[in-house]
């Protein structure tokens, strides 16, 4: 699987989610760069996880590049990531699904021409997103439409320093798609309803927690 060089972090971050489960099933990675292309090559036996995590970085991290240049919300540098993030956790689910179905067997997969050719409907879908986000989209608009996400989600996560663990219990890196890994985008990339926080919590974050999740942030 390649990319160009300007998304090698997006090749990184597949080699790092999928070698280990490989190396554990018989299989091999190796991470590859020169030139103007980024590359991962597996041997594996099933490639189910990888096409998930193909999925993962279209449904994450191309539609944050994407939104981030075409949104026209004018809020703080902070908020406008959050609000990014808050729509992609919106429609996660059905972009995951439709990525999936359209990636189809193969042996050598570009991820930038997949994204090109085979994803005109899903970014024509992306496009009318932002269209609905007006410019004077303010920071209590964000925090009402926050505020519907989580009263609508049933997901739980675990908070414990500055790490977000699934239902799993497995610890949650999908902001790093965003070209940073952050424990407030990864809350809102995984649509948690619940937050239940295991230890102490900084008062910088216990303040997001209280702003954007409210009664939803158990501590104990």
């Amino acid at each position: 699987m390649s990319d160009g060089s300007a998304r090698s972090s997006f090749i990184t971050y597949l080699y790092n989610a999928l070698v280990g489960d490989i190396v554990r099933t018989g299989g091999g990675g190796e991470l590859l760069f020169g030139g103007e292309r980024a590359a991962v090559r597996f041997n594996c036996k099933d490639d189910g996880r990888v096409r998930d995590k193909i999925a993962e970085v279209v449904g994450i991290g191309y539609k944050y590049a994407f939104l981030s240049e075409t949104l026209h919300a004018c809020l703080p540098a902070r908020e406008r990531k959050l609000l990014i993030c808050a729509l992609i956790a919106a429609d996660y689910e059905g972009d995951f699904a439709y990525i999936k179905s359209k990636i189809g067997s193969f042996s050598e997969f570009s991820m930038d021409g997949f994204y090109r050719f085979r994803l005109t409907s899903l970014r024509d879908k992306w496009k009318r997103i932002v269209e609905y986000v007006p410019e004077g989209f303010s920071s209590f608009d964000l925090e009402k439409f926050c505020e519907f996400l989580v009263g609508e989600s049933r997901n739980k996560v675990y908070l414990k320093g500055n790490v977000v663990f699934g239902e799993n219990f497995a610890p949650l890196r999908r902001s790093r798609l965003t070209g940073e890994e952050n424990v407030e985008t990864e809350l809102m990339l995984s649509d948690a309803g619940y937050v239940y926080c295991l230890g102490e919590v900084g008062d910088e974050l216990g303040d997001f927690l209280q702003k954007y999740y409210a009664e939803r942030a158990i501590f104990s």
